[in-house]
């Protein structure tokens, strides 16, 4: 009996032992087998915060701060990003997936006993509504066989959107200039010519079809023109360098004055009165006059003449080297003296355009009478939109093989918003001159708007001399996120998209002087002198520039309102 109670005891000690280690196996167990805990918003970073547009995308990251003891060892999380925004509206980001330590996977691993940071990043399409919107993550869970989701963490609010206050919309298109003048100058000149030593004007000179007969004629004519004015005639006398510095100043002086006298009476005999004045000078010696014709002309030593006239600056001098040339003084005396004993008439005459005025009130009674120029010009004297498109299209029926026409009929219709019809008409100028710098900009500012951006970048690429390349270079670079190269490509224009640049870039100072030099300050000009404001404390200014804003433009009160720009400003009751 004692024997078998000694076993008894002996096994009653063994089942406990067992019992004990089964314990200890199950409590393990359950705890390699619990489930995560929530993740709360302070384990997670995100920069920028909040989030702020970059070209086209709100890009960011979120740096999860996982603490000890908290990640499970066969756990498994797939983190998905999301904006929240307007009604029910949810964009996702790429998942980010990271793993415990015991799991079998290629993912980045968070430690259970010393926790782990890990970043995980972010990217959205951008769209006007996530101004005003949350960014959560998502959790999914694998861990052994069980999956489940944890509650989402709210880890950002709002979207920083002043980049875009900068697009292709808010670039002028680059116009195809007119070249209208309503005063264009031209000078009608005349040579009389002289004997050798003599001053007294010859009646060969003088008659029919010589340059002085033609000459009286286009003045006369000028003078009785409504549309021409003559502003003076002006008379300049020479003599050949023969002969003597002293000599020939007297003989060019003389020439000179009955130039003039001959002038005066036959002005008096055409009954000629509107010319202005009669100016006059002379000039001993023609030097510069000899040089050009003996480099000019086909003299065999003439490179022999010219080094003797760069040698030699005295004009006596000058001319006894080249008597000493006896070889060529006679062809010289023959060819190219007589033509230095001269006096030039000139008259300059203005042809007087069509007012301002004038060429409105044409317009109107019958625009068929001005040309393609005038039209083009007309456009620009109104500031008024409907009557640039009206006018430019009144320029296509007209001259339809001008692509001036066409692009500029596309540039009103492009500042309209009507991007359809411009860019119909951009590509219609392009078809009429390929090589137009104006239309390639400008169908550049339409891929841009496309968000083609890589034709952006070719278009106004090969149109470098177009009006406004500057400032869609610098646009196409602010849509890129490049904010250094926009500033340079802005240069020192003063406009709402330069100091955008400045702004992006930091600069609040530059940004402030660039908005203040603002031509044609708009709403958007006060609502980026509110932003700079904002950025440097400047509540009075903050207040000043939104109202401001708001007075040409209601709606940047809505903007406003959920702009992070004002976030620590009450800007929901300007």
């Amino acid at each position: 009996m004692q024997k078998e109670y000694t076993n008894s005891k002996s096994s009653i000690t063994m089942n406990k032992k067992i019992s004990l280690y089964v314990l200890v196996g199950a409590v393990a167990l359950t705890g390699c087998n619990k489930k995560m805990q929530d993740f709360a918003a302070e384990h997670f970073t995100t920069n920028p915060n909040p989030l702020e547009v970059v070209g086209d995308n709100v890009p960011g990251t979120v740096t999860a701060n996982v603490p000890q003891k908290f990640f499970k060892k066969n756990a498994e999380v797939t983190v998905t990003p999301y904006l929240s925004y307007g009604m029910d509206n949810k964009a996702t980001s790429q998942s980010y997936t990271f793993q415990g330590e015991k799991v079998k996977g290629n993912n980045p691993v968070i430690n259970y006993k010393e926790g782990g940071t890990v970043t995980i990043p972010v990217n959205f399409v951008y769209t006007p509504e996530m101004m005003k919107s949350d960014l959560y993550l998502d959790f999914n869970v694998v861990q052994g066989k069980k999956v489940y989701t944890l509650p989402a963490v709210k880890v950002g609010e709002g979207v920083v959107a002043t980049s875009t206050l900068a697009d292709a919309t808010t670039v002028t298109p680059s116009a195809a200039a007119d070249k209208y003048q309503r005063v264009i100058n031209e000078i009608c000149d005349a040579n009389l010519m002289f004997l050798i030593n003599q001053a007294n004007v010859r009646a060969s000179e003088l008659k029919k079809g010589t340059s002085v007969s033609n000459f009286n004629e286009t003045v006369a004519e000028a003078s009785k023109a409504d549309n021409k004015e003559i502003e003076g005639i002006h008379v300049s006398s020479f003599a050949s360098p023969e002969g003597g510095v002293k000599f020939n100043a007297k003989l060019s002086e003389k020439r000179e004055h009955s130039t003039v006298n001959y002038l005066n009476k036959n002005l008096k005999k055409e009954k000629v009165d509107n010319y202005g004045d009669i100016t006059s000078e002379f000039t001993a010696q023609d030097w510069d006059g000899f040089q050009k014709l003996v480099s000019e002309s086909n003299i065999q030593d003439k490179d022999l003449i010219l080094s003797v006239l760069s040698m030699y600056s005295d004009p006596e001098q000058r001319e006894k080297e080249i008597r000493n040339l006896s070889s060529v003084f006679d062809q010289l005396a023959k060819e190219i003296l007589p033509q230095l004993r001269y006096s030039r008439i000139s008259a300059s005459i203005n042809t007087i355009g069509r007012s301002d005025e004038e060429i409105a009130a044409q317009y109107k009674a019958d625009p068929t009478q001005l040309s393609i120029d005038e039209l083009l010009y007309a456009a620009t004297k109104t500031d008024n939109v409907n009557e640039k498109e009206d006018i430019y299209k009144t320029a296509v029926k007209q001259y339809p093989n001008d692509y001036r026409a066409y692009n500029n009929l596309g540039m009103a219709q492009y500042v309209k918003g009507n991007y359809n019809d411009a860019k119909a008409n951009f590509e219609k100028a392009a078809s009429l001159n390929p090589n137009s710098d104006e239309a390639k900009m400008n169908l550049g500012l339409i891929k841009m708007m496309n968000k083609d951006y890589n034709g952006a970048r070719e278009a106004f690429g090969s149109a470098a001399n177009a009006e406004g390349i500057n400032e869609a270079m610098g646009v196409y670079y602010l849509r890129q996120g490049d904010y250094q190269t926009a500033a340079k490509a802005f240069g020192d224009s003063k406009s709402n998209n330069a100091a955008l640049a400045q702004i992006l870039n930091k600069d609040y100072s530059a940004a402030q002087s660039t908005l203040e030099a603002v031509k044609a300050p708009n709403a958007t000009t006060y609502y980026m002198m509110a932003v700079v404001a904002a950025r440097t404390n400047n509540e009075q200014a903050v207040y000043a520039n939104l109202r401001k804003a708001a007075a040409l433009d209601a709606s940047i009160k809505d903007r406003a309102a959920i702009d992070k720009e004002f976030a620590n400003y009450n800007v929901a009751n300007l």
